[in-house]
């Protein structure tokens, strides 16, 4: 076929598939294609998938459709999650041409040149999960302040609801240097803010070796990466997207307490409140020692902003259960939950789980944990009422806005003043908006 010189991306889930589909683009744009907006038409349709939830499954189908109706004769790949698990099924979906597994996705411009646009199944490129053992490193960035760069890959763990160690494979890890080089690379384009992205980035550590082969002894940890991107120069900000609480050590909570750079936020997963739910779901640790993880970041930073993780309506989840979940996230001091409902997915051990629970209730246990999130937010905004934090501000959705993150994750708004997009300066937290967004104040003595 003619080389197409256009190609769109669409991306579902999670910042590590943004910082995976970003690198892909600028290997399309070295090649010499145009990067059109989705919208606006392209020859070459790029899907990245995500296969946490059913949802995110048949979004897949609707982003196919929608590509089609913009571009009937394009090409369309589909990548990621969804389609090292599901390739078959995938390449059945009308207008799909090419699926690459979790091996091939970075080697996604080998395959263009064999493709050919015909009714039918799609062409499956999707090998043994196994196969995925190399780290391909990858980092995003585009108009916002802020990229996510990819440290860690894969998962060793075996919780019975996931399927991310079946779509990604084992654990492995970036070189510290080659983290470090790239962090500096995304200092010199302008950006001020990382997110340090990963499945599993607190197991940081396990790296191939010089023939490729997935080594079985850590050759650093997780503590020594943060410890040599603190002193990036040019970069203002660290985030760490997630770590789990059994990985998240005192002595990492100690070193982002006194860091030049790390900010005062966390993301834990917790999953469940009831030691009983936890032990179904293979998680490696118990309630208690999440309250103490929690404890230990607040008596270092009070002002510390910690997100959590929670899936509700999981299989023997009794509404004693529920409860408990619920009863303890009350009364810990986190600031926001990430709430998800139970999905089940193929091949896993709690798809096999008897005692359902019924979808209805599932629903109404994640409204119910989604109210209190906003309670927990509002809560934690309030307290933080008239004090003066740093904001990174950039573009909002609304021409006339800019908005932006403290440092400790609470989200602002403000008129816009282009000239202080992507800066950092310290403002006065005032009052929350009926849109749930703290408004500021920045007035000259507090800039100059």
């Amino acid at each position: 076929m003619a080389t197409p010189k256009s190609v769109a991306f669409y991306t579902l889930g999670c910042k590590l598939n943004y910082s995976e589909t970003s690198s892909i683009g600028r290997l399309f744009e070295d090649a010499g294609y145009h990067e059109a907006k989705f919208n606006d038409g392209a020859d070459i349709y790029v899907i990245n998938t995500c296969s946490v939830t059913d949802f995110a499954d048949k979004k897949c189908r609707q982003i196919v459709r929608r590509a089609l109706r913009k571009s009937p004769n394009a090409f369309v790949v589909v990548i990621g999650c969804y389609a090292q698990l599901k390739p078959q099924e995938i390449s059945e979906i009308e207008g799909v041409d090419l699926v690459l597994g979790a091996a091939e996705k970075f080697k996604i411009l080998n395959y263009i040149d064999d493709l050919s646009k015909a009714p039918g199944k799609g062409m499956v490129q999707a090998g043994e999960v196994k196969e995925a053992y190399h780290f391909k490193e990858a980092f995003s960035f585009g108009d916002r302040t802020r990229a996510f760069l990819k440290v860690q890959d894969g998962c060793d763990y075996k919780c019975s609801f996931c399927t991310i160690p079946l779509a990604r494979g084992k654990s492995r890890s970036d070189k510290i240097e080659n983290i470090v080089a790239n962090a500096r690379k995304l200092a010199d384009l302008g950006i001020k803010e990382i997110v340090l992205t990963g499945v599993n980035i607190g197991d940081y550590g396990l790296m191939p070796d010089d023939e490729g082969a997935l080594t079985q002894t850590r050759q650093a940890t997780f503590l020594d990466l943060i410890k040599e991107l603190d002193k990036v120069e040019g970069i203002e900000r660290f985030r760490i997207s997630s770590i789990e609480p059994n990985l998240c050590t005192d002595e990492i909570i100690e070193f982002v307490a006194q860091s030049k750079r790390f900010v005062p936020h966390f993301h834990m997963p917790l999953q469940s409140g009831s030691d009983k739910i936890l032990k179904m779901m293979r998680r490696r640790y118990k309630s208690g020692l999440y309250r103490d993880r929690v404890a230990k970041i607040k008596s270092l930073m009070p002002h510390c902003c910690i997100g959590v993780d929670v899936i509700v309506g999981f299989p023997g989840e009794t509404e004693e259960d529920f409860l408990e979940t619920y009863s303890f996230l009350n009364e810990i001091e986190i600031t926001y939950l990430h709430v998800f409902t139970y999905s089940e997915r193929a091949n896993t051990l709690a798809a096999t789980m008897p005692d359902d629970v019924p979808k209805q209730e599932r629903k109404r246990r994640n409204e119910m944990l989604t109210i209190l999130s906003e309670k927990k937010r509002r809560y934690f905004y309030n307290h933080h009422l008239n004090e003066t934090r740093p904001v990174l501000f950039e573009q909002s959705k609304e021409v006339d806005k800019m908005s932006g993150f403290t440092d400790n994750y609470i989200r602002i708004e403000t008129t816009l003043d282009e000239t202080l997009l992507n800066e950092t300066l310290p403002v006065k937290l005032n009052q929350i908006n009926d849109k749930g967004l703290v408004e500021i104040s920045l007035s000259k003595d507090l800039v100059g």
